[in-house]
């Protein structure tokens, strides 16, 4: 699943495409998840401009005007392709047709990705806001029982963060990812909000230099230890990995507090 640093390279690259470019038509060929209508969508966005495109969490907001948002979800194997006249991909979900013979089509073999007209606004601070930050995160684990791996990678409480990253960013703040929220001291939940921001802003760095243009996938390679195929650290330890719930990635370099 795209996460932060993807999301954002994605949103960087579209805009360069797409910004002020008007939306001629929509199609929604699997329309099973969409919160409204298909005439209530086309009547929303269709003729309308787009203004800007944001990342929110773990989907991309197409800001249409000043009225309407489409939220676009890409769940797990979800991709993005900007489409020459004629051409088509298996499994659409949507199509977004634009002025000057650009086309968006969002796809999913598995058919979960969905877009969304006007989606609620989250209540969780994302991992690249302000409110997000080593004041906040103390005092959002100090009663928590859950593990810290599990803490980062639930959207009700940080937006943003998956499973790759919340790996990267834990071996980054040597916190073992099996931690308890509640008993990891202070200075080192310091150490983990810090690794949050470091290690995001230089995933797009990176994405962005060896995949310029790039608006679907998952780039991984430059990762620490989320690397399937990598046996060490760059501690030079070996890298462990424990399949529950996702594969967490994980060295005896990373302290555990429980």
């Amino acid at each position: 699943m795209p996460e932060l640093p993807d999301l954002e390279v994605f949103q960087q690259n579209l805009s360069k495409v797409l910004l002020k470019k008007k939306l001629q038509e929509i199609e929604v060929p699997v329309a099973k998840k969409l919160n409204v209508t298909l005439p209530a969508l086309k009547k929303a966005l269709v003729g309308q401009t787009l203004t800007d495109i944001r990342r929110s969490g773990k989907e991309l907001h197409f800001i249409f005007g000043k009225t309407h948002v489409l939220g676009m979800h890409m769940m797990l194997h979800g991709k993005l392709y900007l489409l020459k006249p004629g051409e088509e991909q298996k499994f659409t979900i949507a199509l977004l047709h634009f002025s000057g013979g650009h086309t968006l089509a969002l796809t999913d073999f598995q058919r979960a990705a969905a877009i969304t007209l006007d989606p609620p606004e989250k209540e969780a601070p994302d991992a690249f806001s302000k409110d997000f930050n080593a004041e906040w995160l103390t005092a959002a684990l100090a009663k928590k029982k859950t593990t810290i791996k599990k803490f980062l990678t639930d959207q009700k409480q940080v937006l943003g963060i998956g499973n790759a990253y919340a790996d990267e960013i834990l071996y980054t703040a040597r916190v073992s990812p099996f931690s308890i929220c509640s008993k990891i001291p202070e200075k080192k939940v310091a150490d983990v909000a810090n690794a949050v921001k470091k290690v995001l802003k230089d995933a797009i760095t990176k994405i962005n230099k060896t995949h310029p243009g790039i608006i679907a996938g998952e780039v991984r390679d430059f990762m620490q230890v989320h690397v399937p195929k990598k046996e060490k650290s760059p501690g030079g330890y070996p890298i462990k990995h424990l399949d529950k719930g996702g594969r967490t990635y994980f060295t005896d370099e990373q302290e555990l507090y429980k």
